[in-house]
C-alpha cells in the first residue's frame, strides 16, 4: 500500500505546473489603456448628459461635429470603443459653444 501511496505522489510531481497570469500592474502600455479608457468613460458620460439638457438637438450637435447620425447614435448608446478623446472633448467643446451661443 505504501507503494501505490508513493507512485501517486511521484504522478503528482510529474504534473507541470500551474499556469500564471502575467502581472498587469507592471506593464505600462496596459496601465495606459486603462487610464485612456477611464478618461473616454467619463467624458463620454458628461457628454451624453450634456446632449440630453442641451437646447441643441442631437442632429444639431451632429451637424456641428460633422459627424453622421450613426456615429451620434453611437455615442448616445455608450458605444465608447467608436470614438477617441479627441473626438469626445471636441463634441463637448461645440455643446458648450452652443449653449453659450443660444443663452
Amino acid at each position: 500500500m505504501s507503494t501505490a501511496h508513493s507512485s501517486s505522489r511521484e504522478a503528482d510531481n510529474n504534473e507541470p505546473p500551474p499556469r500564471r497570469c502575467p502581472d498587469i500592474d507592471t506593464r505600462s502600455d496596459v496601465k495606459e489603456d486603462v487610464r485612456d479608457l477611464e478618461q473616454r468613460t467619463r467624458l463620454m458620460r458628461v457628454v451624453t448628459r450634456l446632449i440630453a439638457v442641451s437646447d441643441l438637438g442631437s442632429r444639431e450637435i451632429a451637424r456641428r461635429a460633422g459627424l453622421p447620425m450613426q456615429k451620434m447614435s453611437d455615442l448616445l448608446s455608450g458605444r465608447l470603443e467608436h470614438f477617441s478623446y479627441d473626438e469626445l472633448r471636441s463634441i463637448r467643446r461645440i455643446i458648450d459653444e452652443g449653449q453659450l451661443s443660444t443663452s
